[in-house]
């Protein structure tokens, strides 16, 4: 029996649900994709294109079914049995209360946990309407009730700064600090290749796809460790060929197809001479200075710092007619390649003209991905410090290395984003499914039942939007704000947290991905050998979000249905 007279709940359901889940895509999926955009590996247009198919394909193909009080566990809904519509209420309020809360941090640039905000609208609710001992603070396991927060706030950042740093320890003393590290970093790429894709199918079979594979035991090694023997195999006979063609023999002529032909590739002859401006491997580091070229250059006064203490005169010996180029502009100006433009010039013509309203739909989806962020990060604002002189406490390594490792940084970013899409989603839908399932049957089973494809779609959709129009707001305060980053250096990030996530799914500990490449970026970070190279500043302020998170969504969420289901006449209006 469809509950007519609570079409307003549903219909409020339907519009925090997309704001939830639009939160989601430009907090949560922006932050996931920080270090492949900061340390150059991808572009932003192109992560973004990568990232819709992955976290669709995860939340669609893959994604949890069961709308089971969004996964957490920590409201006893059995006690709702014979007040559906309250739940139904209560649902729609921990929406109301996450979304609100996570508008906020994404309008400031605050990196937040998604799944610990409506796990604390949930809990909210449940207290208002259950009161305290209707939540499931301690579920009898590690994996129930509210103590897995306070966990979490502990285990995954140290756990996955433990394993970023132990894996580009040896990438740096095996490869980077080598000599020819190049060739090295090529000999290698197989290997590295069979390992990442090991663990990575390891994480989709126990974590990205757990509700629709059922695998055991022998099933599930033959199965990770074949899918990373084919991938070594394959990368070894397309991927290092075209390598060292590429990058070893620097042939500014090959190009992407010409990875299909494998070994044969080694057979196009000798490689012409370089036209000047042409450039086979991109400089990963520029904008960013060595200690002894930021030192000469704030001893000549003409970096930004310099500048804007003396009023932004020119230095007295400089020439005439000859304007000085600051740190900001150079960066700028060597970071144009990064920056897309689809909007265009504003056609001329009235407001209303269809020209006109065509421009303004395109400016108003795509001035996201317009935006070049790395420029961004290099602006230094209260949050970021001198992130100049962060910057220069970090080694830089060999262009040509750094090369090889932006491949497997972005098979690294794309599956995390599958696994992610295939789970967190949930965290908007998991609720608004259940909101449907009461509004729709007017029974308590529709907590229990199957999140309808529509349902994952519509949350898919509204990720996606978020993720396109607003997630480069969080992605200019994460990667280079916080240390800088390098395709080695992303590359051990995002695994060092992959494999956090993997161990944690397996002893059913559970941890935010937000989290866990935070603590993996600054475990790398450290590995520089100071702390210096890490800017204390946006860690403590991503760890404050991090604590502020549950209780505030909470109260939001508890004091909005308790105002309601203490107001005149709700209790007699169904």
């Amino acid at each position: 029996m469809v509950l007519h007279q609570f079409d307003y709940i549903f219909a409020l359901g339907i519009i925090f649900a997309f704001l939830d889940a639009w939160n989601i895509g430009a907090n949560d999926v922006a932050n996931s994709w920080a270090t492949s955009v900061s340390s150059r590996s991808i572009k932003y247009w192109q992560a973004m294109v990568l990232a819709t198919i992955m976290e669709f394909a995860g939340g669609i193909g893959v994604g949890a079914t069961v709308a089971d009080t969004i996964r957490t566990k920590v409201v006893d809904i059995e006690r709702f049995e014979n007040d559906a519509p309250l739940l139904m209420l209560g649902m729609t309020c921990a929406l109301v209360g996450s979304s609100l809360y996570l508008t906020f941090a994404t309008r400031i640039g605050l990196p937040v946990s998604t799944t610990h905000s409506i796990m604390g609208g949930v809990i909210g609710m449940g207290i208002a309407l259950l009161g305290a001992d209707g939540v499931i603070w301690w579920g009898g396991d590690i994996n129930s009730g509210v103590v897995q927060v306070f966990l979490a706030w502990v285990i995954a950042p140290f756990i996955s700064a433990a394993f970023g740093m132990i894996i580009f320890m040896f990438t740096k003393h095996v490869i980077l600090n080598r000599s020819a590290p190049a060739l090295k970093a090529l000999y290698t790429i197989p290997i590295y290749f069979f390992i990442t894709c090991t663990l990575l199918a390891m994480l989709i079979v126990w974590k990205g796809g757990s509700s629709r594979i059922d695998l055991e035991g022998n099933e599930i090694a033959g199965t990770v460790l074949g899918t990373g023997a084919v991938m070594g195999v394959l990368a070894a006979f397309f991927l290092v060929p075209w390598l060292y063609r590429r990058v070893i023999l620097d042939d500014w002529q090959i190009r992407p197809w010409h990875i299909f032909m494998g070994p044969l590739v080694l057979r196009r002859g000798e490689v012409p001479p370089r036209p000047e401006g042409t450039r086979t491997v991109q400089n990963y580091y520029r904008g960013h200075k060595t200690m002894e070229e930021l030192q000469a250059e704030r001893a000549a006064g003409n970096d930004e710092e310099t500048a804007h203490k003396v009023g932004g005169d020119a230095s007295s010996e400089e020439p005439k007619g000859e304007p000085r180029v600051l740190a900001a502009d150079a960066h700028s100006e060597e970071s144009n390649d990064d920056k897309l433009n689809i909007t265009g010039e504003r056609p001329s013509g009235p407001i209303f003209h269809p020209k006109v309203l065509f421009w303004q739909a395109k400016r108003w989806f795509f001035r996201g991905i317009e935006q070049d962020v790395v420029s961004m990060q290099s602006k230094r604002n209260i949050l970021s410090g001198d992130i100049e002189m962060t910057h220069a406490h970090a080694k830089h390594f060999d262009n040509r290395a750094e090369y090889m490792f932006s491949f497997l940084q972005v098979l690294t970013a794309s599956t995390a984003s599958f696994a992610h899409g295939a789970n967190d989603l949930s965290n908007a839908v998991g609720p608004f499914a259940t909101i449907y399932a009461v509004w729709n049957s007017g029974t308590l089973e529709g907590s229990k039942t199957e999140v309808p494809y529509w349902i994952l779609a519509f949350g898919g959709v509204s990720l996606v939007i978020g993720l396109w129009t607003y997630g480069y707001n969080i992605m200019r305060n994460l990667g280079n704000r916080i240390t800088l980053h390098s395709p080695s250096r992303g590359f051990t990030m995002e695994l060092g947290s992959a494999i956090t996530i993997i161990m944690a799914t397996k002893l059913k500990l559970p941890v935010s991905t937000t989290q866990c490449i935070t603590g993996a970026t600054v475990g790398v970070g450290l590995c520089n050998g100071t702390w210096r190279t890490i800017n204390w500043r946006m860690v403590a302020w991503i760890y404050m979000g991090w604590i502020i998170t549950l209780p505030v969504t909470g109260i939001i969420s508890g004091c909005l249905v308790g105002i309601i289901i203490n107001a005149p006449r709700w209790g007699m209006s169904y």
